[in-house]
């Protein structure tokens, strides 16, 4: 009798071992780049010891040297780092602000694996004429790379994890798919009072002394406040129309100040869901009014102007931007009021979709 229950124990061991190889099967671990990002060159920081926390425990970790590039975007690639990540515990030298940090961070664990289970639209897809949506899960469609991006990528995971390093500590984190930035969240680096290990373990390194650094870096005013209002959100939509009667958007995509960006296409994108963003940089949009009238237009937008607007404009709102007929121009208005722009583009585009003409 003992021998019966051992082998149904050992049976029901193999079936459950069986499961979780079939769930890695449709579920793998992620793999992504990792970017070192802050908002301006003068704002530099340097990483000196770092671990991305991964939820299946696989080592990962940032970059070597220091950060680059433009809020949210370091520009820069690096070798594929593995694992979930769910946290963070990163010791970095701000070199302008003569002061080391420890970031401490428990990711968001829900938001995380519901981030890393998507793949967003990026382009239309080649592959499959079915109408294409925001995002995907791709736990519960596997096949979607078969499905959308035979023939081209239409639809992208998790691909790249960005840091962004703003002054006194606050450090955001973005997930990328593609084009598309989705923010994961902010959090706060704390002092390093006793930096002693570390200023030597960094300065035995680099070519500069620490004396020269702060000569030539410090800023004594830096302030994380101008990041921390790009961080507000309003409930709203960008709608996009014309008073030419053969109007057709393709594609919108849009940066917002926070370091996101967003990509609307048919059929949603034609009257895209209102919901919570934050002030937008830039937006672009592609459009046509009839065979051989292709064009792309963009409107820039300066922060203060815009967020002015958007505090008084109540909830569930649109960022209206209307073409003329002759598509020569554009007014953009939020409810009855004018919206000042830095400026607007309009450019004849030789970009071509399933619906052009």
């Amino acid at each position: 009798m003992d021998k019966w229950k051992t082998l149904i124990i050992a049976l029901g061991m193999l079936q459950l071992m069986d499961c979780q190889d079939m769930k890695k099967k449709d579920m793998p671990m992620p793999t992504y780049d990792v970017q070192i990002s802050h908002p301006w060159n003068n704002y530099l920081i340097t990483p000196v010891e770092d671990k991305i926390i991964t939820l299946e425990g696989v080592p990962a970790g940032l970059p070597y040297g220091s950060s680059s590039g433009t809020w949210g975007d370091s520009g820069k690639g690096f070798t594929e780092q593995s694992g979930t990540p769910i946290g963070a515990d990163i010791v970095y030298f701000s070199r302008y602000e003569d002061t080391f940090y420890h970031l401490k961070a428990d990711f968001p664990k829900d938001k995380v694996k519901e981030l890393v289970e998507r793949a967003y639209a990026n382009n239309e897809s080649d592959s499959s004429d079915e109408p294409l949506k925001e995002f995907i899960n791709i736990k519960k469609e596997p096949d979607y790379n078969e499905k959308y991006n035979k023939a081209g990528m239409s639809y992208y995971k998790f691909g790249t994890l960005v840091f962004g390093f703003a002054p006194k500590g606050m450090v955001v984190v973005w997930f990328k798919f593609g084009y598309v930035s989705v923010q994961l969240g902010e959090f706060q680096a704390e002092i390093v009072k006793d930096d002693t290990k570390y200023a030597d373990k960094l300065f035995s390194k680099i070519s500069q002394t620490r004396e020269e650094i702060k000569k030539n870096m410090f800023i004594s005013d830096a302030s994380p406040q101008e990041w921390k209002n790009y961080q507000k959100r309003y409930s709203w939509a960008p709608y996009i129309t014309s008073g030419n009667k053969e109007f057709r958007l393709f594609k919108t995509q849009s940066e917002y100040y926070n370091g996101e960006r967003e990509i609307m296409l048919r059929p949603w994108g034609i009257k895209p869901p209102v919901k919570e963003r934050s002030v937008p940089k830039e937006i672009t949009f592609f459009w046509e009014t009839g065979k051989g009238q292709s064009y792309e237009g963009r409107a820039f937008f300066k922060w203060q102007n815009v967020n002015e607007l958007f505090e008084k404009a109540g909830k569930d709102f649109k960022l209206n931007i209307k073409l003329s007929p002759d598509n020569g121009s554009m007014e953009i208005m939020i409810n009855d009021q004018k919206v000042p722009v830095d400026s607007t583009r309009i450019y004849p585009s030789d970009l071509r979709f399933k619906e052009s003409f």
